[in-house]
């Protein structure tokens, strides 16, 4: 990791999201991945995780859906 990187904490709102400590990146609710806030798209504000893309969203809302 370098030394640069900070997770972040963040609130996720619609359509925009608010750091409330300052940090590079959030994790993948799915992969764990690190995404960069500059990379960050998509995300749930009603579970308030992030999502790598657009596929580990659906991925998280079947898993939500199914039990």
């Amino acid at each position: 990791m370098n030394l640069n990187e900070v997770k972040a904490v963040v609130v996720y709102g619609d359509g925009a999201f608010k750091v409330l400590e300052h940090g590079t990146y959030v994790l993948c609710q799915v992969t764990e991945k690190k995404i960069l806030l500059s990379d960050l798209k998509y995300w749930s504000v009603e579970r308030q995780e992030a999502y790598f893309d657009a596929e580990q969203s659906l991925v998280r809302e079947k898993e939500i859906n199914q039990g």
